[in-house]
């Protein structure tokens, strides 16, 4: 689950960030839904991780 998690979230950032760098795949529909799905996705990763290095 951990390693899923870590899949999502890699996936998310690599979405959210080309939305505001070139427009794909939501023309840049809103902004602050781009800067949301990124601070989610981060969030996500670093939950993730940390939970796969503590069973460890």
């Amino acid at each position: 689950m951990c390693i899923f998690g870590l899949s999502v979230a890699a996936l998310l950032l690599l979405v959210f960030t080309l939305d505001l760098a070139i427009k794909i795949p939501f023309s840049r529909a809103s902004m602050l839904m781009d800067i949301g799905g990124l601070v989610g996705a981060l969030g996500l990763g670093i939950i993730s991780f940390t939970t796969l290095r503590e069973q460890s």
